[in-house]
């Protein structure tokens, strides 16, 4: 069984189990009320610097037994549309199953997406994400899918397909789609703030086709969109 080994622990956050749940332990909202979610996004910059975001969004979540995490390519590895089918992450908390069976429903679904280790084995978009699910869950199982693609009608297209499977599955109250993506970088806060009201608006309308026209005519540099 392939197991992916963790590419930036030591750098992003923690690289022991212990110091590791004590730093996320430090951002993790105690008094949040959970709830059922379809989707989150997250960002995936080091802890140090959008940890607490990542872990008080967390905090909120009660989370399923699968989360599909969807994460910008930035190493140029692999294919545009690469999904992990099998194997195993490991975090300095443990190994998290891919969920091999969604996994390939959801590949043979898919005319876009296919089975790429390569894209995710430096990767840190969708790793970092992984042991703040760890420290609220245990025993859920993931689908790692990263872009490496700016094709906005390839990208809907994809994320119908894999709403079409989580339908015919009848899984939608056991699974949770997390979206990785950092929004504005290196850009004064004011400015950072207009662009993330403007990004996050589109999102919540679920509007993907605004959300593109934003980010291009506002130049947001937000990463995975």
């Amino acid at each position: 069984m392939t197991v992916r080994a963790p590419a930036v622990a030591g750098k992003f956050y923690e690289s022991s189990a212990q110091a590791l749940k004590q730093q996320i332990e430090a951002f993790a909202d105690k008094t949040a009320v959970k709830s059922a979610a379809i989707a989150c996004m997250l960002p995936h910059a080091g802890y140090m610097y959008s940890g607490r975001v990542a872990v008080e969004t967390v905090s909120r979540i009660s989370l399923p037994e699968k989360i599909i995490l969807l994460g910008p390519n930035h190493t140029g590895n692999g294919a545009p549309f690469s999904l992990m089918a099998e194997g195993s992450w490991e975090t300095p908390l443990g190994r998290v199953e891919i969920d091999a069976a969604l996994a390939k429903k959801i590949l043979a679904g898919s005319i876009h997406l296919v089975n790429d280790n390569l894209a995710h084995l430096d990767e840190h978009s969708l790793e970092v994400e992984i042991p703040i699910f760890q420290y609220f869950k245990n025993g859920f199982k993931i689908v790692p899918i990263a872009f490496m693609t700016a094709d906005t009608a390839a990208l809907i297209e994809t994320g119908k397909e894999i709403a079409a499977v989580i339908q015919a599955e009848g899984i939608e109250n056991s699974v949770l789609i997390a979206a990785s993506s950092d929004m504005t970088h290196f850009e004064r806060q004011q400015e950072a703030a207009i662009k993330d009201k403007a990004a996050i608006k589109a999102i919540l309308e679920l509007d993907e086709e605004q959300l593109m026209e934003k980010v291009r005519r506002l130049d947001i540099s937000m990463c995975g969109w």
